[in-house]
């Protein structure tokens, strides 16, 4: 339970990630948290593949509960294999590689589920020498990139995996200044419905350009703060999930006095 929350009446509970520790990185954090019910089809995932480079991934798999878990599992342990043997190498190259970590992992959901099984994916490296992400966004929601400029949408490079066995999405770069953010979000967020009203995507990026939060775990839990505040004491149907890695602002150093 995040203790970051009081409440007065009784709500679904905001659980930090139980699936495993988010690797410790340096100069900057990486969190995830969720709230209300877990569902089978989505997850996430992250793993340090070499002393620089931390690759996470979120997934949202099509189908019914309980009917989707083996998909899940081939997907996400090729994601991890691949990745690990891809991009250990420091001269590797990012882009490329995370091309060809998608391009497997959609092989192994279309063998997993041996029939067509849509499944949005945003798989990306952080490269932690550099501060950039190369990220593959797979028909997953837009990623926001926050940082003094205000608020960038990493918006989808290709189509979901698991349409067709030879897609590939594109891979794209973007650079974290010192003090930036990057958030990523599961469609249950954005689709969070009360009394006919969405939250809606908007409302998000409103959220997180209003918080002041800096480390990954504050900008995780006031994001959700603002979809608690939104359902009240109302479950969410769908998963929801919030992803955050954020880069330590540049520390101030003053001259010495002569």
């Amino acid at each position: 339970m995040c203790a970051l929350f009081k409440f007065t009446k009784p709500r679904p509970p905001v659980t930090e990630d139980v699936q495993s520790s988010p690797p410790e990185l340096k100069g900057a954090g990486l969190a995830a948290v969720s709230y209300g019910q877990r569902m089978d089809g989505d997850v996430h995932d992250y793993i340090r593949v070499s002393s620089s480079r931390v690759l996470f991934v979120m997934l949202d798999v099509a189908g019914r509960p309980g009917q989707n878990r083996a998909i899940v599992s081939a997907a996400q342990g090729t994601f991890r294999s691949c990745g690990t043997e891809l991009l250990a190498n420091d001269d590797v190259n990012e882009a490329d590689a995370m091309i060809e970590v998608c391009v497997q992992m959609n092989r192994a959901i279309l063998k997993a589920a041996e029939h067509v099984c849509s499944c949005a994916a945003f798989a990306a490296c952080y490269n932690e020498t550099l501060g950039t992400v190369c990220y593959v966004n797979a028909g997953y929601t837009p990623g926001l990139l926050r940082d003094a400029t205000g608020i960038i949408e990493l918006r989808p490079t290709g189509l979901p995996l698991g349409l067709f066995s030879h897609s590939a999405a594109d891979a794209s770069i973007v650079a974290l200044e010192p003090g930036a953010a990057l958030l990523l979000i599961s469609r249950g967020l954005v689709e969070a419905n009360r009394k006919g009203k969405d939250l809606g995507f908007a409302q998000v990026k409103e959220a997180l350009m209003a918080t002041r939060s800096q480390t990954a775990r504050e900008i995780c839990a006031s994001v959700l703060g603002q979809i608690q505040q939104f359902l009240a004491t109302k479950a969410p149907e769908n998963d929801v999930t919030v992803l955050a890695l954020a880069r330590s602002p540049a520390m101030k150093t003053f001259a010495a006095a002569t």
